[in-house]
């Protein structure tokens, strides 16, 4: 393994990774700023919490894709360091330089990672995303299961070599959760649609 391929590997998924979509796109559509809005973070919940769906929709989608679109790239410029580079995206899209490091909690950026690297494990992420939301009404359960999920998916169906970079994404998206998990010990995390939903 090269050292420069591998720091290059992690600047681009952290470069890629670190637009911020949801901060561009409500700018742009004047829908205010998403650091004063919720929870303050940039991803696709969050801007849903400005009333605009279409917004909220595309940003999920936008998120999604940067984390394929960084798994594609490395493994076409770096074989072998596609896992590496999505957890930079991971990284990337929770704690952006630009930003201050204050960016979202990393679940859409993590399932396109996930489909980038073999589409079973970005289906077993869908899968459990949205049975858990349906199920609960919560939205950081369902992203929480999902990233969970993820690495044991991983490891069952392959590739297993995949397992712990994904298993390191995890760490990283439950503890952005850390303040909705510390809500759901105490039955205060609100479900959507019941008032003011700060996942």
């Amino acid at each position: 393994m090269s050292v420069t391929a591998l720091i290059s590997a992690l600047l681009l998924g952290y470069v890629l990774g670190s637009i911020p979509f949801g901060v561009i796109l409500t700018r742009i559509a004047g829908a205010g700023d998403l650091h004063a809005i919720g929870s303050g973070g940039t991803g696709a919940t969050n801007v849903l919490r400005t009333g605009r769906k279409g917004l909220a929709a595309a940003t999920l989608l936008l998120d999604l894709a940067k984390g394929a679109l960084v798994v594609f790239l490395a493994r076409g410029f770096f074989p072998g360091m596609e896992g590496l580079a999505g957890l930079a995206a991971v990284v990337g899209h929770c704690y952006p330089l630009w930003l201050r490091f204050r960016g979202g909690k990393g679940v859409a950026t993590m399932m396109g990672v996930a489909l980038g690297l073999a589409w079973p494990i970005g289906l077993v992420f869908a899968v459990v995303w949205l049975a858990m939301l349906a199920i609960t009404r919560i939205s950081s359960v369902g992203g929480m299961s999902a990233a969970i999920a993820a690495p044991i998916a991983a490891q069952l169906l392959g590739p297993a070599i995949y397992a712990p970079a994904l298993a390191a994404m995890t760490v990283v998206v439950l503890w952005r959760h850390r303040a909705n998990i510390r809500r759901l010990f105490a039955g205060q995390e609100p479900r959507i649609g019941a008032g003011k939903d700060r996942a």
